[in-house]
């Protein structure tokens, strides 16, 4: 592809122009450049609702782009190094489905870690293929999930040789990486695609010293979350896809389930973040992992948390290692992640990412700067000084294999009844457990739950955890298939 001027803008030039036109809006949206909603314009400023537009002509539409559209996407497929790029405006789980239903349909076959966003089951909802999972070993110490082993990925590869692709966590949650070039070697060598999850993944194109990016690796299609570190609004993200992926059908499957009312707020702000990554990224990516290496050594240095860093990669199930997430390990003071999360906002005023049973993850990134740093440092410590007690009776373990008996599809849509959380033991389940952040299912539709499952269940909920999925609002019954 010939090399792009990475400094247009194009969907944010068009609507800069258009702002100048002063059209008269006879089309929707109701609010009239904000004249209809005056406390929604107070709120968000006359700037944004004034390009809160619709499609037209000299907007493009992100449904069958041609012009600026189009050529935002030439752009970022260029930045990223991917034959062809979409602009995703139902955020990374919209393209983590749209990806998975382009390589799959009903009864297909797709090998993936168990520790996947609850998007990526849900794709399997909605086309009804057949998961075949490889569970992640687990830090003993940590209680994390880690990366796909590659002789892991070989056996199921050997044993579903019909599978019609494998996905990677690129990097999870914590920033563990797996061997993402030998899986994809792997996969082609079996006539596979290679489907790569990068929503916490987005700076790898861009930083120096690394893990490797989906599209580096030769990875055919990758959902990378544009607003996590890229620096776009919630919700925005890129679809990418390699050369031998067919763009226009990938085009159709998006438009089976995206919005055909594309907000050109999320849409400039994808044009505006690809420009400022494409020709600032190098630079600010040195920075955040300058500043997470620095917060790792402090927190370090407290005593009682176990800051994660590159001295886990053991060259397989953690291949490589993400040097600007903040993954801190907490049981060693007495307190869940999710008590230390409690703590910081509750007391201190900091909102972290997230907090589980042993592990909380504080996300740096482009906007991050020395002086918060520094304040979560010394909340930090401060709370180690005030909290800290003995660990007895602490959960570590973030993962439990699951008994998969049935397809998530088949499973989801069965008959089912509702029962009381503990009397579903030996049961089927027939929806989502979850707590979220980070959005990986406890329980999903087709396993067996378990007593163990249970137990953490309650467990999650009784420290704090926020659980989401279940049709019951206070999780206390579950669907379970009759």
């Amino acid at each position: 592809m010939m090399k792009l001027d990475q400094n247009c803008a194009p969907i944010y030039e068009a609507l800069e122009a258009f702002r100048k036109m002063r059209v008269v809006p006879f089309d929707v949206p109701g609010h009239k450049r904000g004249r209809g909603n005056p406390e929604l314009a107070a709120f968000l400023g006359q700037q944004c609702v004034g390009v809160d537009v619709n499609s037209m002509k000299p907007l493009d539409n992100l449904c069958h782009p041609v012009s600026v559209i189009r050529q935002a996407e030439e752009l970022a497929a260029d930045a990223f190094h991917a034959a062809s790029a979409f602009l995703m405006v139902g955020g990374t789980t919209s393209a983590v489905q749209s990806m998975v239903l382009t390589a799959c349909k009903r009864g297909d076959e797709i090998i993936l870690p168990r520790n996947v966003h609850r998007s990526v089951i849900n794709a399997l909802v909605l086309c009804g293929a057949i998961p075949v999972y490889v569970n992640p070993d687990v830090d003993e110490r940590l209680g994390i999930p880690l990366g796909m082993k590659v002789e892991q990925v070989k056996k199921a590869i050997e044993e579903h040789p019909n599978a019609v692709a494998v996905l990677v966590n690129n990097p999870t949650y914590y920033g563990i990486c797996s061997d993402l070039r030998t899986i994809v070697e792997l996969a082609h060598s079996h006539g596979m695609l290679c489907l790569a999850d990068e929503a916490h993944g987005t700076h790898f194109y861009f930083g120096e010293g690394l893990p490797v990016s989906a599209m580096a690796a030769g990875a055919d299609m990758a959902a990378v979350s544009m607003h996590k570190s890229g620096g776009s609004l919630t919700q925005s993200s890129f679809l990418l896809a390699g050369p031998n992926i067919h763009a226009g059908y990938v085009r159709q499957i998006i438009n089976l389930t995206q919005t055909t009312s594309g907000s050109y707020l999320l849409m400039s702000s994808l044009d505006i973040s690809r420009r400022n990554l494409a020709l600032r990224g190098r630079q600010v990516f040195a920075h955040v992992t300058d500043l997470a290496q620095y917060a790792r050594e402090e927190i370090n240095y407290v005593g009682g948390y176990y800051a994660l860093g590159k001295e886990l990669v053991n060259g397989d199930s953690i291949f490589d290692f993400d040097p600007t997430k903040l993954s801190i390990h907490t049981l060693d003071i007495g307190l869940a992640g999710i008590e230390v999360y409690d703590l910081l906002r509750d007391e201190y005023d900091i909102q972290i990412e997230f907090g589980d049973l042993g592990n909380i993850l504080a996300y740096l990134s482009i906007g991050d700067r020395l002086q918060e740093v520094e304040r979560l440092v010394s909340a930090l410590a401060e709370i180690r000084r005030l909290y800290e007690k003995e660990k007895t009776g602490l959960m570590s373990q973030e993962y439990i294999e699951p008994q998969v008996v049935a397809s998530p599809q088949d499973a989801f849509y069965a008959e089912k009844i509702s029962l009381p959380l503990r009397e579903s033991v030996g049961c089927v389940c027939s929806e989502f457990v979850m707590c979220y952040p980070p959005g990986i299912p406890i329980l999903a539709p087709g396993e067996r739950i378990t007593k163990d499952i249970l137990d953490y269940i309650e467990y999650a909920k009784a420290k704090g955890c926020s659980m989401t999925g279940p049709e019951d609002p206070e999780i206390e019954h579950l669907n379970v298939l009759r």
